[in-house]
């Protein structure tokens, strides 16, 4: 986070160099071995240091270079996301100074000892994680000590609330203000494009900021990069809300719980996505957008974030404890996630679907379009004037009528439209079908597996590339008969697909007995 300093600038000014590296969530700062600061001062690499220009300042962590194409001994070189951050000009004069240690270190000690943390504790420690006041090692030591030791449900509300609490928080003057959102791993899944403008288009306001995928085929923010710009200024974002009801644009720039993006830079290269952890991101971010009703999607299955249906309730039940301490309204669906939802596994396939579904195109894959049905009911029922029970055929209306296209078209011409025929969509030029190798019924479909051969493929990179399903579970298959496509932009992306579907294709032939059903509500 950007802040006004009122000290002095160090005697010693550097000149500022924009060095292009995108170290994702960090803020890096490089001064060469030789210059005559690194001496003086007694820098040590990796050591945090604090970079002060024209009243503004960043901490930052610090590399030591040898190599003057990188920075020169005048110079000081800062990354992507730091140098955007202290928002200076190249060539500007700026001075590097040790910084102080964040003052939330004792509470992070404790809470690696096993030690219950207050809320004065979490609210420290948030705010030295949003200022990146904390290394790598010591955000890696927070994740890891709150996902071992497990945080009871008081401490994810402590987390949660003071995540939410740093940053910006918006206020839409305005109630219900309505949002849905699911805790993913089901890939395609794409009901945020649909539910946003049924809901919209029936006059409720419902701002979605998305997020792009990390490891994923395609987030939201991705899909709807295939329709549109999802970049936007938030002064234009606000706007654009509140003349059309809703928006479906990337949440980076718009400075929610920033002190999330810093953690999940963590969690997500260790694979740690433990339940307290999970809440304390989704809620925090959402009621800094200003949300005053939530629906919260949680699919079950084997290859899904949550493997049982004992799981998603004791999950359902954290949330909505937090929820409540933090004045949300919630109501949580818990959803059939054995395969993925529509049949396209990156962004333009994603899209395609989305349109075909808008368009009540025939080829529209159904268990995409009912299930964005009936979570619209569900988010339209948060109206005081819908009837419980009402929304699906409210929501059906809308969709069947064309007005939710409408809707959808205006907020893509207004978020500054692309363009793109679903019925003849820009797939990656390259390609393979993988074939059922026995007669049989589908049993079960790996979403893991598919999301990687789509990753593989070049998905969401190359929006074009990922892949195409054929057949669904319970679908009786012969010998040989294609089960999926799989598109890709280069030859060297379209061999490491095939090579990991030869591995296994991701689907498992059986017969119909062998098919599970799930206890799901849908």
């Amino acid at each position: 986070m950007t802040q006004v300093s009122n000290s002095s600038d160090s005697p010693q000014p550097l000149r500022l160099r924009r060095v292009g590296i995108d170290t994702y969530r960090e803020n890096v700062a490089y001064l060469h071995r030789e210059c005559e600061l690194y001496r003086a001062e007694g820098f040590q690499a990796l050591a945090k240091v604090e970079v002060r220009g024209n009243g503004r300042r960043i901490l930052a962590s610090l590399n030591v270079v040898d190599d003057d194409n990188i920075v020169d001994c005048g110079q000081l070189g800062l990354s992507e996301d730091a140098f955007a951050q202290l928002g200076l000009a190249e060539g500007y004069a700026v001075s590097v100074s040790q910084a102080e240690p964040a003052r939330s270190i004792p509470a992070l000690h404790r809470k690696i000892a096993g030690e219950r943390l207050s809320r004065k504790d979490f609210g420290a420690i948030v705010e030295d994680i949003a200022a990146h006041r904390y290394s790598k090692i010591e955000l890696t030591a927070f994740v890891v000590a709150c996902n071992q030791g497990e945080l009871d449900r008081e401490e994810v509300f402590y987390l949660s609330d003071a995540m939410s609490r740093v940053g910006r928080r918006l206020d839409w003057h305005e109630h219900p203000v309505v949002d849905k959102h699911c805790i993913g791993g089901i890939p395609g899944n794409r009901t945020s494009m649909l539910v946003v403008p049924i809901v919209a288009a029936h006059g409720m306001l419902c701002p979605k900021t998305s997020s792009r995928a990390i490891t994923s085929p395609a987030g939201t923010a991705d899909t709807m990069e295939v329709l549109a710009n999802v970049e936007l200024p938030f002064d234009d974002l606000r706007d654009l809300v509140h003349t059309h009801r809703g928006c479906l644009a990337w949440g980076g720039t718009s400075d929610l719980s920033p002190a999330d993006d810093v953690l999940i830079a963590v969690e997500r290269p260790l694979s740690i996505d433990s339940p307290g952890q999970m809440v304390a991101s989704i809620l925090s971010k959402k009621v800094s957008a200003g949300s005053t009703h939530l629906l919260l999607d949680i699919p079950v299955g084997p290859t899904a974030k949550v493997r049982s249906m004992p799981e998603a309730r004791r999950l359902r039940k954290l949330f909505e404890f937090v929820a409540g301490r933090m004045g949300l309204h919630l109501e949580v669906v818990i959803t059939d996630g054995r395969q993925p939802i529509g049949r396209g596994i990156g962004p333009v396939l994603e899209a395609r679907d989305v349109m075909q579904v808008l368009l009540n195109h025939p080829q529209a894959p159904d268990d995409l379009r009912l299930k964005s049905l009936r979570l619209a009911g569900r988010m339209l029922e948060f109206d005081p004037d819908v009837r419980g029970g009402e929304g699906f055929a409210i929501a059906r209306d809308i969709l069947g009528s064309s007005r939710a296209l409408e809707k959808m078209q205006a907020i893509i011409a207004a978020q500054g439209a692309k363009l793109f025929d679903p019925e003849q969509p820009p797939l990656a030029p390259l390609g393979f079908e993988v074939t059922a190798a026995t007669d049989g019924v589908v049993i079960a479909i790996d979403n893991l597996q598919l999301a990687r051969i789509a990753r593989l493929a070049g998905a969401p990179g190359a929006q074009g590339a990922g892949v195409d399903m054929l057949v669904r579970l319970g679908d009786s298959v012969a010998r040989d008969q294609p089960l999926y496509r799989v598109y890709a932009a280069y030859p060297t992306e379209l061999q490491f697909a095939r090579q990991a579907s030869e591995r296994f294709t991701g689907f498992m032939i059986g017969r119909a007995e062998e098919l599970v059903d799930l206890n799901v509500e849908f």
